[in-house]
């Protein structure tokens, strides 16, 4: 692989970065699904929003669809990480042979408080980008009870409603994006309801803070992830806000200009695999090494959905008996010490 042209003194590599819990969960799910059920496995939307990841799965005859109409009664069926329309939900349990939903669960958290917030009279006030897959499927839940908003002009613009307002939010945004509005959606309905726990995802604010650590020191900053991911475009926004001179979002290392020079920060969305991260600094080949610039540790993990534990357990459970073993004493699969990028790797 050839390197940058010019010679890179130092990389300041952000962590936490790459995968958070959700798409861990969410990868491992659907990598399970392709080793289990012949081709193809449906998939509704793409799993994350990173194109190597997509690409992966295609290769092993995963079908992206963005209707369930599309996919073949009897077909086993993936719903995305980014949560699901309810009418969704129920067209694909309808249609599948075997459906597994991935969503995230900070996501089914926001999509509970609108039901619980509907239910009790009030209007939701829902802050988020127009047409994300994750904005889409939350408002189809109260479709007549909510409206989205993502500037302070919108905001200005709505009703006074007739109802008390709740407040609530797309969980990858990133914190400024959700703060300038959240103040004018309080000044504007002085009585909103809010709830006791941020909506915004720990993961990308962490890798928002890591990233905002590092940028003063960088002469440029590499941000890794795929131009559809809303986690990924917050940190390259914020690191043109935080006054990086040159700022590069790339899919791969083959993106990465060849003029880099200095001191770079390198840093990636939450759906972007570390094999990326080692193939841009591998091409970067810093004079001086990396130095990791950490602000926490992340150790949340969000086990495989319900439905996929319980499919597990029976085929496990078939298979052992079919050859003679014990139920006993059979090896159980520790699912939080499999990495998604080293099943990603495997596949």
């Amino acid at each position: 692989m050839d390197v940058v042209t010019t010679q890179v003194e130092r990389v300041l590599l952000a962590a936490p970065r790459g995968f958070c819990a959700g798409v861990e969960m969410a990868i491992k799910a659907l990598a399970w699904m392709v080793r289990s059920f012949d081709a193809p496995v449906y998939c509704y939307h793409e799993i994350v929003h990173n194109k190597l990841v997509v690409e992966r799965f295609e290769q092993l005859g995963v079908i992206f669809v963005d209707e369930i109409s599309e996919v073949p009664e009897g077909s086993p069926i993936m719903l995305s990480a980014h949560g699901s329309a309810p009418d969704v939900v129920r067209s694909a349990r309808s249609r599948g042979s075997v459906v597994i939903d991935s969503v995230c669960p900070l996501v089914t958290k926001v999509h509970h408080e609108v039901k619980v917030r509907v239910g009790k009279g009030f209007h939701i006030v829902y802050v988020g980008h127009e047409g994300h897959e994750e904005a889409v499927g939350t408002m189809a839940v109260a479709p007549d009870s909510i409206s989205r908003v993502e500037s302070i002009s919108e905001v200005d613009a709505l009703p006074e409603f007739t109802e008390p307002v709740a407040l609530l939010a797309q969980t990858t945004l990133s914190h400024r994006d959700w703060a300038e509005v959240a103040v004018r959606v309080q000044e504007r309905f002085p009585q909103v309801w809010t709830p006791g726990r941020s909506d915004l995802c720990f993961a990308t604010t962490n890798r928002q803070s890591a990233l905002m650590s590092m940028a003063p020191r960088c002469d440029a900053i590499i941000v890794i992830g795929s131009a559809n991911s809303s986690n990924t475009r917050a940190l390259e926004r914020l690191a043109r806000e935080a006054g990086c001179a040159r700022v590069f979002r790339v899919n791969s290392a083959h993106e990465l200009p060849s003029d880099l020079s200095g001191t770079v920060g390198v840093t990636a969305g939450a759906s972007a695999p570390e094999e990326l991260v080692d193939a841009v600094i591998a091409r970067l080949a810093p004079l001086y090494g990396v130095e990791e610039v950490r602000i926490t540790d992340e150790d949340e993990y969000f086990p495989p959905p319900r439905n996929l534990r319980d499919l597990q357990i029976a085929i496990e459970t078939a298979i052992t008996a079919m050859c003679g073993g014990s139920l006993t004493s059979r090896p159980s699969v520790d699912d939080r010490s499999l990495g998604a990028s080293y099943v990603l790797a495997s596949l």
